[in-house]
Order: C-alpha cells, then sequence, then structure tokens
C-alpha cells in the first residue's frame, strides 16, 4: 500500500513522461502490478492472514480493497467466503456456468457481480478532480488504465484459468493449478496461479504459496 501510494504521487505529480521511450509503459505495468498487490492484500485479510490482530487484518483489508476502485471490503468478504464454499456451482458468485465458458461473456458477468454504481460514481469523481491537478496523460496512464488491466490480470490468473471448464470428480476444488514457475507466478498474480493450493489451504498468505506448491 506505501509503495503504491508513493509510486503513484510520483507518476501523478513529478513525472514527465516521454511517450516514444519505453520507461513510461513500464511503470504503467510496475503500478498495475501493485494495484493487484493492493487486492491480493485484501484477499488475504478475508482470509484473516494479513495480521493475527482481527480489527488491524479487517483494517488493513478495508483500506486495500478501497484503494483498488473505491471496492467495499464488507460487501466482497461474504461472496468470497461463498466462492470457497460453493466453488463451482450456481451459489458462488465468481462462476459463470455458460456453454462455452468463453472469457469475456465471464468477465462482463464477473464485472456485473461486483462493481457497483456507486463505484463508478466515485471513480469519475475522483478522475475529473485528479485532472484538474495533473496532466491527464498522466492520470489515464498511471491511475486508470492500471486499474483496469488489475482487474482483468486478477479475472483472468485467479477465477478464469483455475476454474474454467469441467474438472474431475475427484477434484474437491473445482480448481487447476499453473505449472511449477514461481517467478512467473508472482508476477502474474502474487502466486495465485496456484489455485487449487489456496483452495486447499487458504490459510496460507500470499507470499507462501510457493512452498506449498
Amino acid at each position: 500500500m506505501v509503495v503504491w501510494t508513493a509510486l503513484l504521487i510520483f507518476l501523478l505529480a513529478f513525472y514527465r513522461p516521454n511517450w516514444q521511450t519505453p520507461w513510461p509503459y513500464l511503470l504503467a505495468v510496475l503500478q498495475t502490478h501493485l494495484y493487484t498487490g493492493l487486492f491480493i492484500t485484501a484477499h488475504d485479510a478475508m482470509h484473516g492472514v494479513v495480521s493475527a490482530n482481527r480489527r488491524l487484518n479487517t483494517a488493513l483489508g478495508t483500506v486495500a480493497a478501497f484503494l483498488f476502485a473505491y471496492n467495499w471490503y464488507p460487501r466482497l468478504l461474504p461472496k468470497h467466503h461463498e466462492h470457497h464454499r460453493h466453488v463451482g456451482t450456481a451459489a458462488d458468485p465468481d462462476y459463470h456456468d455458460g456453454k462455452h465458458q468463453g472469457f469475456l461473456p465471464w468477465l462482463v458477468r464477473f464485472a456485473l457481480n461486483y462493481v457497483t454504481w456507486w463505484q463508478i460514481g466515485l471513480m469519475a469523481l475522483t478522475y475529473n478532480l485528479l485532472k484538474l491537478a495533473f496532466p491527464m496523460a498522466n492520470v489515464i496512464a498511471f491511475w486508470m488504465v492500471p486499474a483496469v488491466l488489475a482487474t482483468v490480470q486478477l479475472f483472468f490468473f485467479g477465477t478464469y484459468l483455475p476454474h474454467r471448464g469441467e474438472h474431475a470428480p475427484d477434484n474437491p476444488h473445482k480448481s487447476r493449478t499453473q505449472l511449477r514457475h514461481h517467478v512467473w507466478a508472482f508476477v502474474s498474480c502474487y502466486f495465485f496461479g496456484y489455485h487449487y493450493e489456496h483452495h486447499d489451504q487458504p490459510y496460507l498468505p500470499w507470499w507462501r504459496l510457493w512452498q506449498t506448491k
């Protein structure tokens, strides 16, 4: 959260990108990665593993979720536990029971299930306020675009790839896991490509998932 905030302030207030070089695009990718980390922190708080102190755990999860496009932690918490209890069924809020389970239809359903009108309103208000104080190109490239990319990244690696298609009858978590490659697993989605392991041991924080893999 500290690094995300510090880098965002730098990128909006002080950085003047030269779009003819690769650096602003790499910085946008880095900010996307940190955005994803915000949600991973909120997710771990939902499993009570950010802090042993329950109030601190909830507070950190609430702040991390709110920084990630104004997600409301008390709303996310029951939905995520429904996903774990009813994974891959009609009662799973993350699951798309389409005939072909295409990426885009599932993404749209996922977004409709989680994104609220007040979130969109707050994002629009924040955008209009930020562009009054900072260059609009910076606001779009380093605040808006990373939020969208991180949402797609989380969905693709944390929901679509692990849960799509059929699963073996002896797979109690209706989840698959990516091939063992710790560097790629971290870069792609903070080890959540090891998704069967997460469902099997949800008490592990993201930074220990590689060990159980």
